[in-house]
This record gives C-alpha cells, sequence and structure tokens, in this order.
C-alpha cells in the first residue's frame, strides 16, 4: 500500500509535533498473549476454542445440525463461544434475582432462548428491511425489539430451530447477523444523517461500505483478543459517540487536503473507561478502509489475550501512547506516513437529531425517540407502513436509542408526527425522554442485576409530570444501567445509574450507584468527560425519579444561566452535599 502526502502538507517533523515520549509497556512476569510478542500460542480455553475452530465456522452446525436437534444438542463451546460470532447471545432464564447473577454457572443462568442481534451498519434501513425485521420479531420473538445504542435491534425469545429461516429472511433484503457480537469487528456506527443532511462535511457511507465488504467475516480478523468497535461519522456533531469507540474517524477540514477525517483509537467504557485519543492524523476519505484495517491489525497482533480483562484496545493504547501507536500503525501496517491533520471544531448542536430538520434536497428529515428505546415488532411493521404512506422508503437507526426518517415532502412532515406519535415514537418529546436510554437489563441478560427498561420507563413517564413546568436548557442524559459494564453509558451521561443491590433499613433492594457529569461531543457539550462519583451515593430502583427530580431541581437553582452553565459543568463543580 501507498500512502501519497503532499509539500502543501508535509508530516512535521518530530521536534515540532507535542511531545509524546514512546512508551515502554509495563513489565509483566507473565506473558500478555501479544501475537507478535509472545507468540501465538493460546493462553486461555478462551483462546484455545478460538484457534481451534474459529467462530465463523458454527453457521453450518447451526443450519445442518442444531436447528434440527433443537437446545439440547448444541456442543457447549458452540453455545458459550461460537454462537457470539453469529450474533445469538443466550437470554437469561426468568425469575432468577440479580443477587444470584455473580454466584450461578452460565448453564443455570441461561434459557433455551437467544437474543439474536441484527447488525445494521451506519444505521441505514429501508423500509423492506424494517419490515422483515417487524415480521420476525412478531413470527418468531413474541414481539420483542430494541433500538440499541449501536445502531443495531435486537430481538428476544429466538429458537435455534428458527434461526435458518431467520438468516434466509434478513439475507434476502440484505441484512444479516454476521459478527454483530464476539471478539470481532462489530458494527460500524455512522451517521444517521450521512448523505442527506444540510450540512454534513462528508458522506461516510462509502467508507463504511468498503469496510463492511472487505473485512466483515474476513477470517483474518475473525480472532481479536475482544471486541472491536468503529464508528466513523461526516456531520458536524460528531453523532457516533466517536470517544468511546475502538477506532473512529470524525470528519474535519484540512487547510491544505480538502475535507477527510481525524483518527481517535482506544476508546471503550465498562469497568475501566477510558476516552479515545486523537493520533493528530489526517486521513483521506480514499484511506480510511486502509487505516481502519491497519488499526484492527495492530489489535489482532499486539492486544493482550492472557486476561480477557485487559483484552481491549483501550489497555495497549494506555500502555504504548499515541506517539508510539502512530508509528507502529504507520511503519508496520500503512508502510508510508499519514500528514498531520487538526482536530475537528467543537459541535454546537446535539447528535441524537431528534425533531424536524431540512435535507440538503430540499426535503425534511425526523428524528423520533421511542421510551428507551423499546419497541416491538408490530411497532415496527406499523412504522414502515408508515414511512411509506409519506412518500419515503428510508430510515436510520442511531448510536442514542432513536430512529430517523428520511426524504419527507414538506406537506407530509406533521401528518408523519402525528403518526409516530401514535406508535410512541415522539418527534417532540420531552427532555427527558429525549435525554434517556437503558441496557437489556434484568429481563433478559446474564450479567445483568438489576432491571432498567421498566425503571427507567417509568421514571421518565413520572419525570414528565413532574418537571414539565422547569425550563430546561438541554436534555438531561439519564443512561440506566443494569451492571458495571456500561452498555448504557453510564459515565458519559449527565446522569448515569449503574446497577447493583443496595442495603436499605438491613434489606437488600435492587438500585443503582449514580455517576454525575459526564458528556460527549455528540451531547453537545465543551469538552468530553468522564461522570463523577460520590461516595455512598445510592438510589433504590424506584426511587430514580425522585432522585433526578431532586438533581436536577438543584442544578436549576445553582447554575450560571448568564455563562450557559450545563449540568455537566455544574456537577463537577458543585459540592457533594448538592448531589446527593
Amino acid at each position: 500500500m501507498t500512502i501519497e502526502t503532499t509539500d502543501a502538507a508535509p508530516r512535521a517533523p518530530r521536534a515540532e509535533r507535542p511531545a509524546r515520549d514512546i512508551r515502554t509497556p509495563r513489565p509483566s512476569a507473565k506473558p500478555n498473549g501479544q501475537w507478535k510478542v509472545d507468540g501465538t500460542a493460546p493462553l486461555n480455553a478462551n483462546e484455545e476454542w478460538k484457534q481451534a475452530d474459529g467462530g465463523l465456522s458454527v453457521r453450518e452446525r447451526i443450519e445442518t445440525i442444531y436447528a434440527d436437534g433443537g437446545f439440547a444438542s448444541i456442543d457447549p463451546t458452540d453455545l458459550h463461544g461460537r454462537f457470539r460470532w453469529w450474533g445469538l447471545y443466550t437470554q437469561r432464564k426468568p425469575g432468577i434475582d440479580g443477587g444470584r447473577t455473580a454466584t450461578l454457572e452460565p448453564h443455570e443462568l441461561e434459557d433455551e432462548y437467544f437474543m439474536l442481534r441484527v447488525r445494521i451498519d451506519g444505521g441505514q434501513l429501508t423500509t423492506e428491511q424494517l419490515r422483515v425485521i417487524g415480521g420476525i420479531s412478531t413470527e418468531f420473538g413474541r414481539d420483542t425489539a430494541d433500538l440499541t445504542d449501536r445502531q443495531n435491534v435486537q430481538l428476544h425469545w429466538i429458537r435455534v430451530e428458527d434461526v435458518p429461516e431467520i438468516w434466509r429472511r434478513l439475507e434476502a433484503v440484505g441484512l444479516g447477523t454476521t459478527e454483530a457480537c464476539g471478539d470481532v469487528p462489530r458494527v460500524i456506527l455512522g451517521s444517521p444523517v450521512a448523505g442527506i443532511a444540510a450540512d454534513e462535511l462528508i458522506d461516510p457511507t462509502p467508507q463504511i461500505d468498503e469496510i463492511t465488504s472487505r473485512f466483515i467475516g474476513d477470517e483474518s480478523l475473525a480472532n481479536l483478543p475482544r471486541k472491536f468497535k468503529s464508528a466513523i461519522t461526516g456531520h458536524p456533531s460528531q453523532d457516533v459517540v466517536h470517544e468511546i469507540n475502538d477506532v473512529a474517524f470524525v470528519a474535519v477540514e484540512h487547510p491544505t487536503l480538502g475535507v477527510g477525517y481525524d483518527l481517535w483509537v482506544g476508546g471503550g467504557l465498562s469497568t475501566a473507561p477510558r476516552l479515545a485519543e486523537r493520533l493528530g492524523v489526517f486521513v483521506a476519505p480514499a484511506l480510511v478502509a486502509d487505516v481502519w484495517h491497519g488499526v484492527a491489525q495492530i489489535f489482532r497482533d499486539y492486544g493482550y489475550r492472557r486476561l480477557r480483562n485487559k483484552a481491549r484496545l483501550k489497555f495497549l493504547l494506555a500502555d504504548w501512547g499515541v506517539e508510539r501507536f502512530r508509528s507502529v500503525l504507520e511503519t508496520e501496517y500503512l508502510g508510508a506516513a499519514l500528514p498531520d491533520g487538526p482536530a475537528a471544531p467543537t459541535p454546537t448542536t446535539p447528535g441524537d437529531h431528534v425533531g424536524v430538520h431540512r435535507q440538503k434536497d430540499g426535503r425534511y428529515y425526523v428524528g423520533a425517540t421511542p421510551i428507551v428505546g423499546r419497541v416491538s415488532g408490530p411497532t415496527l411493521t406499523k412504522l414502515a407502513d408508515l414511512v411509506e404512506a409519506h412518500g419515503s422508503t428510508r430510515l436510520r437507526t442511531t448510536p442514542h436509542q432513536k430512529v430517523v426518517i428520511l426524504d419527507i415532502p414538506e406537506t407530509q412532515v406533521e401528518s408523519l408526527i402525528a403518526g409516530l406519535d401514535e406508535l410512541g415514537l415522539q418527534a417532540r418529546p420531552s427532555l427527558i425522554r429525549r435525554g434517556t436510554i437503558a441496557c437489556t437489563g434484568i429481563e433478559f441478560c446474564k450479567l445483568a442485576i438489576v432491571e432498567t427498561k421498566a425503571y427507567a420507563t417509568a421514571a421518565v413517564l413520572e419525570l414528565e409530570e413532574r418537571l414539565d413546568a422547569f425550563d430546561l436548557p438541554h436534555p438531561i442524559a439519564l443512561h440506566v444501567n443494569g451492571c458495571p459494564n456500561s452498555c448504557a453509558r453510564i459515565q458519559t451521561a449527565d446522569i448515569g445509574l449503574k446497577g447493583q443491590l443496595v442495603t436499605i433499613d438491613g434489606e437488600q433492594v435492587p438500585g443503582y450507584q449514580v455517576h454525575l457529569g459526564g458528556g460527549l461531543a455528540s451531547q453537545d457539550r465543551d469538552e468530553a468527560g468522564l461522570g463523577r462519583t460520590v461516595r455512598g451515593l445510592k438510589v433504590t430502583a424506584d426511587g430514580i425519579a425522585d432522585y433526578v427530580e431532586r438533581v436536577v431541581t438543584r442544578f436549576l437553582d445553582e447554575r450560571d444561566a448568564d455563562a450557559g452553565e450545563t449540568f455537566t459543568q455544574w456537577a463537577h463543580r458543585a459540592d457533594e452535599e448538592a448531589l446527593r
């Protein structure tokens, strides 16, 4: 591969770039399982089965053996490992309380049904595809459907006997579940308004399409240390939560090279949150797929494999530092230097795209929100019908559990909004409904300790009544998670709730630890950052509305309105008493 640089924008001499020492990895008494350092001999059981028979191979067994033999016929290693490569996880058996999550074995927690994740790169859907997903949910998934904060749709109650037929229907309309889960490149987040927004810098769709066509399902990337999350946006709102992805490309205009992308690497949350860092390079659109591939290969070859809790790219970046990571990318994987590039400007608008917005072709797109991403098969089918009745066949899912309908004529906008309201999808939601997301929770997830969707929904409905008269300056990002793993991004919310059991009057009840004052660029924050915790600050699961009302009221009383102080800014300067 050859990367061309120009005299107009040479890479700055090393002395002129910000001083960053190339760090030496921390010494370890044991090998970390880095293939290019320690060799490829597997150091744990998970790495053993991945090398013995890769995750992609299980599809044939699902279609020819397990679909006929049923759940009891599934090999345990396939069930708890390789099935994930095809978007399948066993769901939680009903009736097991959160206190037993960490004490039971997987086979004791799991039901004989699956969560199925439909992969939707860039969130791009047609009404035909949406209708197929809705039909699958209705026929095979007991009407379940959730819009996720990774732009996917998740279904539940799926039987292994039905999976081949589900694949047939999805693939007939250009969808699938390949590498929707597992130690692989997961779905690529893309701007929900790609190609249609009037203020877009560049349409990232060609870059997303090139990456997915070249590398998704590629055996050479099907055994990574752990999951690998990607994001690409060409919109100035930076609407793909790029700071918490392993690799992300954010549109930027270079003073001499034109519009391209700013490269970020090493983000991720869970129990050891870390925001991604800029490598300081400019990536031309034609090079995005190759640069993405280079970063993915660094993770494959140098990522830590011995311990699963250290097997994310963020840990490698923390040890190496930006300068060394850039050097390895350029010298070992690209074969040439990338030009230095500027940072993208701070967004001035939120990136959830809720509401009515004019497209560059004069038509409109309409962003609508369900409550905490929960929809249903019949709702999705009716939504497809509604969109077509208003002259469109295109819509998008978002990284904020929302849906965006494209290409609506101006004369049809209000009629569409009325129809969306009837489906529980509000284009003019309250600021608390707009800002609230929740993970799957204990209803289906084997890792969860606390329920999320139901408690968050009840809180939203209650807060809409309590806060109706309040003049909120912006949506309040309330993120509710059922365990410490942060699928709902609790550390980057105004108010993040981490599920755990809390003790009230000597009795353990479902509740949450509170994180306050986090935020990302796509939430219209001045600077991305992680929230703070207050020692001992916890709320019960049925006390969410009381706590949110209390802390938001305090914020409104104390904020510097003249300076436009946000909840994030206030939460980081407020004393602990004000946050309780």
